[in-house]
């Protein structure tokens, strides 16, 4: 058996690979291809392949083999729906009950995000999207929810494999980068209005989805 240091870093690697589109959706992981890939032993790559499983970026079948996930709108919508219904209430709850150390954490997360640019001063679509799910994280922290919380987090983790793919195609939208939906968001949590922010913020997950849906549909 590899060392759990060994397999974390392999299982990063691997997801990696899988969000910058290396390693399609629906393509076949043969082990042998991955070892010469990432010069690692069938160990760790085993073992990594069942960590991904879990976190549904890999798809395992007994005696069959393994596969990066497929993706399919159904999914998607499945993600969104039941991500929008647990952020709405995290978000009520955050706000009812956040700190003034979640506050300033949601501040300072929105301003990173839009500060998101590379040393070119050229738009870096792969430091958004990190600083855009810290964002949405940060938001959320306050509410002292344990298991709802992690329900959230295994959520956003699947549907971030499918905003990495729309920044892959040539027909992503710009809207999907739009700051000013975020600054808004940010302003009704910091002034304590739960309705109007929870309203935003599905408003603003309904429309991700919407274009992260054209993409797949355009594909």
């Amino acid at each position: 058996m590899s060392s759990p240091t060994l397999t974390d870093k392999v299982s990063k690697m691997i997801r990696q690979d899988i969000l910058n589109g290396d390693l399609r959706p629906g393509q076949k992981l043969v082990v042998a291809d991955l070892k010469d890939k990432y010069q690692v032993g069938a160990s760790p790559i085993r073992e990594a392949l069942v960590q991904l499983s879990w976190s549904k970026y890999v798809k395992l079948e007994p005696q069959k083999g393994c596969w990066v996930a497929p993706v399919s709108k159904e999914e998607l919508n499945d993600l969104y729906e039941s991500l929008r219904v647990v952020s709405s209430v995290l978000l009520k709850k955050a706000i009812a009950t956040g700190d003034e150390s979640w506050e300033l954490e949601v501040l300072t997360s929105y301003h990173k995000l839009s500060r998101t640019q590379n040393v070119a001063g050229e738009f870096d679509y792969n430091e958004w999207e990190e600083r855009h799910q810290q964002f949405h994280v940060a938001l959320l922290e306050g509410s002292e929810s344990k298991n709802m919380f992690e329900f959230f987090s295994d959520l956003i983790n699947q549907v971030k494999r499918y905003r990495y793919l729309a920044l892959s195609s040539d027909s992503i939208s710009n809207d999907l980068f739009n700051i000013d939906e975020h600054e808004m968001i940010m302003k009704l949590v910091l002034a304590k209005n739960p309705e109007q922010a929870a309203e935003l913020l599905d408003q603003h997950l309904l429309g991700s989805m919407k274009r992260i849906e054209e993409v797949i549909e355009a594909a």
